[in-house]
């Protein structure tokens, strides 16, 4: 009996990469795969399949989601495909949860495959729904309160503080984290970045746009209500009518200096 696998990733290589390794395996039969979570979820639902490659990090729905969205008596199998940092991987390991830790090669691929087979030979289902369940919250939970985002660039991996980050901008399907000189994209939703920088110094000043107000110099008042944000390093955005009430008010509270501009 072959076990039915779903691949899901972004990247159109990682995909492949995955189907390569696991097309050399009889014991495997890929069914479906997916490039986001929205489609993961759907694909889990119709396919039922016994395991599923799922990455960590995506945009819409990230690989946590996927799972919390699903019937727990449905859950698959799941090697988790990751770039999350030492932390996490640890949480699988004590869990006994199976991980690919970006970039794998095909050994390391043959030696997650062997515990895949392991795991559903001994049939525990109910213990390894509820292991993954407890792994989950608990890395979710890690997720949202870590302290710097984990930025893929070529092949590299770029650690880059939240407080480091000078002010955001939408760019498609990607976010632009301005820090410093750098700029770093990063394949999340503006939503999820919002409230993964939920904090009082990160402001929204824009439909597109999120500031932190340590690094903005001044307000510069424009015509139709709409405001010139001027951030230390000369940068000018635009403070939109919608989000004036929200900055206002914060700066409000730091103080009657606050509201005629930061000192750099």
């Amino acid at each position: 009996m072959t076990l039915r696998t779903i691949i899901v990733d972004d990247e159109v290589l990682a995909r492949r990469k995955i189907r390569a390794f696991l097309s050399e395996d009889s014991r495997f039969s890929l069914v479906a795969e997916c490039a986001d979570g929205r489609q993961a979820a759907a694909a889990i639902r119709s396919e039922q399949p016994d395991l599923v490659f799922l990455d960590v990090q995506m945009p819409g729905r990230n690989g946590f989601e996927v799972l919390e969205s699903l019937p727990e008596e449905t859950l698959p199998s799941v090697v988790f495909v990751t770039a999350f940092d030492k932390y996490a991987v640890q949480a699988f390991q004590v869990r006994a949860l199976d991980y690919l830790l970006k970039p794998f090669n095909k050994t390391r691929f043959a030696e997650t495959l062997e515990r895949v087979v392991e795991e559903r030979s001994r049939e525990r289902s109910r213990e390894r729904r509820e292991l993954l369940k407890s792994a989950l919250e608990e890395l979710a939970g890690e997720s949202r309160q870590r302290e710097r985002f984990l930025v893929k660039s070529g092949s590299r991996l770029i650690f880059v503080r939240k407080d480091a980050i000078e002010w955001v901008e939408a760019q498609g399907d990607y976010i632009r984290l301005h820090v410093g000189k750098e700029a770093h994209l990063l394949r999340e939703t503006m939503a999820a970045v919002t409230e993964r920088l939920a904090s009082p110094r990160f402001v929204r000043i824009h439909r597109s746009r999120i500031v932190n107000l340590d690094y903005v110099r001044e307000l510069r008042p424009l015509w139709g209500g709409d405001y010139t944000v001027l951030m230390r390093d000369g940068t000018q955005l635009t403070l939109s009518r919608t989000y004036r009430a929200t900055l206002e008010a914060i700066l409000a509270r730091e103080g009657p200096g606050a509201r005629g501009g930061r000192r750099s």
